[in-house]
């Protein structure tokens, strides 16, 4: 393929990607926004293989093959409540990617046309030790992110003494080996500088704590296409310069706007979650509660006249969420009116309520998020919250835990409260929360999909 027929592709693969993000700012076009974006993906690839400098087609389709084959088994096996987890894993992979790229490039710059071994171009050298940086950093920290999310270590925040003074020393300590690998491309200062972004990594995400995960993802997401970007300016390639910083630059304002959302400072976020709450509020689960049962909780719903619906992570564990879908159905057609309420930090990633409430086929119009629903609750006769916790704890409004000063959806206000949940069990934020002791509030305990199908059965019965 000549170098102009390269370079048309190449940018109509951009265009694709941009379209991508664009249908995926909303669940009406997502659908297509992922296609487009896949369509341009693989303008990408078949574009890089038709390339003349390409030496060996079996390696590449060997790989082709192995990758695809995983991420087709993964795809077909992942369940919706494990893709958190499952987007930390692959942004690792991405800031892997990146540090093994600049490492060939490092070693056999000929080949990518950045000069010799010992006197490789100065622009190359900033290009290469910025994306072996900052790809060591998402190595690594995507890895914590997705032990905390999978539970293979603590979601409580990781602190000591002086934690914040050794981040400050890390990033010092980087900035000076970055200059020294530029003016001398020397093999140790490169290892030095994978080693200490790599040790980097773990000390800015582990004292970030299980409430502000959605931030991490995000942040992480910006960090590998920064990565990439990074890396696309070493190999001269054009698409993955404009690819990664879509990626990085997209993945920032997402972290910015979850960081407002959860009223954390982004600085503070990306610095290591300085100035995070220390400690969790003492256990109240010896307090009375008001328990119900499915049929109380039906007979409750039937007699309202607006109820508003607070899914959180519980409903993507049960996988409630047509349950869920049928049993709103089913009370709009008695008169009931119903509406949705999304925390922008419900469930463990962004969007998590929004792609489980699509799958079971929720209109989109009954999906508001926390500022068009908040000033609505005081009017709702029942607010149902599935499998929610923290971005319902009053605990929020007060000082001294990990979810002070967020803001939360507000059914404290509502005439009265069902929740359904397993157990009295704290939030991932690990805070106890007051509304389950309210005297408006009924707890209905058990599986949400199985509560809420026999909701089902008994408005069938009515």
């Amino acid at each position: 393929m000549s170098e102009q027929l390269s370079g048309f592709a190449y940018l109509v693969a951009g265009i694709c990607f941009i379209l991508a993000l664009r249908g995926l700012s909303s669940p009406e076009t997502a659908r297509r926004g992922n296609i487009t974006g896949m369509v341009g993906m693989a303008i990408a690839i078949f574009t890089t293989i038709a390339s003349p400098g390409i030496l060996s087609y079996g390696e590449i389709a060997a790989a082709i093959l192995i990758g695809g084959a995983i991420g087709t088994v993964i795809a077909l096996k992942i369940e919706m409540t494990a893709l958190p987890q499952l987007v930390a894993a692959f942004h690792s992979l991405v800031g892997l990617a990146a540090v093994c790229v600049a490492t060939g490039a490092f070693y056999a710059p000929a080949a990518y046309g950045i000069g010799e071994p010992g006197n490789i171009h100065l622009q190359s050298l900033i290009e290469m030790s910025l994306g072996t940086a900052i790809g060591a950093i998402t190595f690594t920290g995507s890895i914590i992110a997705f032990a905390k999310l999978q539970g293979l270590v603590s979601g409580a925040p990781v602190v000591f003494k002086g934690q914040h003074a050794l981040n400050a020393l890390l990033g010092a300590g980087l900035v000076a080996l970055v200059a020294w690998f530029c003016t001398n491309s020397a093999p140790e200062a490169y290892w030095t500088i994978v080693a200490l972004s790599l040790l980097l990594g773990i000390t800015i995400i582990i004292p970030i704590g299980g409430a502000d995960m959605p931030v991490v993802i995000s942040m992480l997401n910006s960090y590998s296409g920064w990565a990439a970007c990074g890396i696309g300016f070493t190999l001269g390639n054009t698409l993955l310069i404009i690819t990664g910083a879509l990626v990085g630059s997209s993945g920032a304002i997402l972290s910015y706007i979850m960081c407002a959302g959860m009223n954390r400072s982004f600085i503070s976020v990306i610095l290591g979650g300085f100035g995070a709450e220390e400690g969790v509020a003492a256990t109240r689960s010896d307090k009375p509660v008001k328990s119900g049962s499915a049929e109380d909780a039906a007979f409750i719903l039937k007699n309202a006249s607006k109820v508003i619906i607070v899914p959180g992570y519980g409903m993507a564990v049960s996988q409630a969420q047509h349950a869920l879908r049928e049993m709103c159905d089913l009370l709009k057609k008695e008169g009931v009116e119903i509406k949705y309420a999304i925390h922008p930090v419900a469930g463990r990633m962004p969007g998590h309520m929004n792609v489980l409430l699509a799958e079971a086929n929720v209109p989109y119009d009954l999906l508001k998020d926390l500022e068009e629903i908040n000033e609505e609750f005081a009017a709702a006769d029942v607010v149902l919250v599935v499998g929610a916790n923290d971005v319902v704890n009053p605990a929020a409004r007060e000082k001294g835990n990990p979810l002070s000063g967020m803001p939360i959806l507000q059914a404290d206000k509502a005439r009265s409260v069902l929740i359904l949940k397993r157990s009295l069990a704290p939030g991932f934020a690990g805070v106890d929360n007051p509304l389950f002791y309210q005297d408006k509030t009924m707890m209905v305990f058990g599986d949400a999909k199985e509560l809420l199908q026999k909701v089902v059965g008994r408005l069938k019965a009515a």
